[in-house]
């Protein structure tokens, strides 16, 4: 395709408007699927729904295939196209009652609002960036929980085998207090046979949930800090680029002006050589002197 009707088609598809069409469109897919789950609705307007399902696909390709035309070949360089491509592909394949579990997928149409809304695509590309600040942090924490449930088993074996008859038992069991949910019970019915039992929950409550969860939510900060300003940085290249093409254009055409105005104004014409205040050797003065 010729470069002018490919940069056409560019223009549609970075539209604001086509961006906002598309954002409704997933929307509306997001809507029917919700509704659909409903049994009753699913039987009353079963063609209702087979229909705006159709529809809303025939949409996603439409697009696809337009983004795939505009941009050409840079279409795959982008990770976030190929996250478009699969789920809408996934979609379009058949769903036959062996392999019902496909049309899960129409429910995974609704995440491309994350590649299309700009603002949900940087959060998730930060939560990728902090992946190895965040390994860290995962592993301090799940040492920090198999640590706790060890000694909680070895500690609390007799007095709560409910909760920490075995190791398995006491991991689903401090992880539970981790999440600090429903952790007063726990202590109170270990606490009953042994009264000191808080010194140990309150210290892996004050280790876990306060300072490694805190810390997870430290790299991811950082992680959508680093993001949002490059992001930033990259706006204000484009910005100076633009910048820079404008006053370049603007010199350009002025330099056009001024050869323009140089081809239609007349050559000057050289003025005669001005004759010397003092008179040559021939002419010279005899004042003064003898005939």
């Amino acid at each position: 395709m010729p470069p002018f009707h490919r940069e056409r088609f560019r223009v549609v598809v970075d539209s604001p408007v086509f961006q906002r069409a598309v954002i409704a469109v997933i929307a509306l897919n997001g809507i029917a699927l919700g509704l659909e789950t409903s049994p009753e609705l699913a039987d009353r307007h079963a063609t209702a729904f087979l229909v705006i399902d159709r529809v809303i696909l025939a949409v996603f390709v439409v697009e696809i295939l337009l983004r795939i035309v505009a941009y050409g070949k840079a279409f795959f360089r982008d990770p976030w196209n190929w996250f478009d491509l699969i789920i809408v592909g996934a979609a379009l394949m058949p769903a036959s009652e062996s392999l019902s579990i496909l049309r899960l997928f129409r429910f995974l149409r609704v995440l491309r609002l994350i590649s299309v809304v700009p603002g949900m695509r940087r959060v998730v590309s930060a939560l990728f960036t902090a992946i190895p600040g965040l390994a860290s942090a995962v592993v301090l924490l799940l040492l920090s929980l198999y640590t706790a449930s060890v000694i909680g088993e070895q500690l609390f074996r007799e007095a709560a085998p409910q909760y920490f008859g075995d190791l398995g038992r006491s991991l689903f069991t401090m992880f539970t207090v981790l999440t600090v949910e429903n952790w007063p019970q726990v202590a109170e019915d270990v606490m009953a046979k042994e009264p000191l039992a808080w010194i140990f929950f309150a210290t892996f409550i004050v280790i876990t949930a306060f300072f490694v969860l805190n810390l997870l939510i430290g790299v991811i900060v950082s992680a959508m800090e680093a993001e949002v300003n490059a992001q930033r940085w990259k706006e204000d290249q484009e910005l100076e680029l633009q910048q820079h093409t404008a006053v370049m254009d603007e010199i350009r055409a002025l330099s056009e002006r001024v050869d323009r105005l140089a081809a239609v104004l007349p050559m000057p014409v050289d003025a005669p050589p001005a004759e010397a205040d003092a008179p040559s050797g021939g002419d010279r003065c005899s004042c003064g002197q003898d005939p």
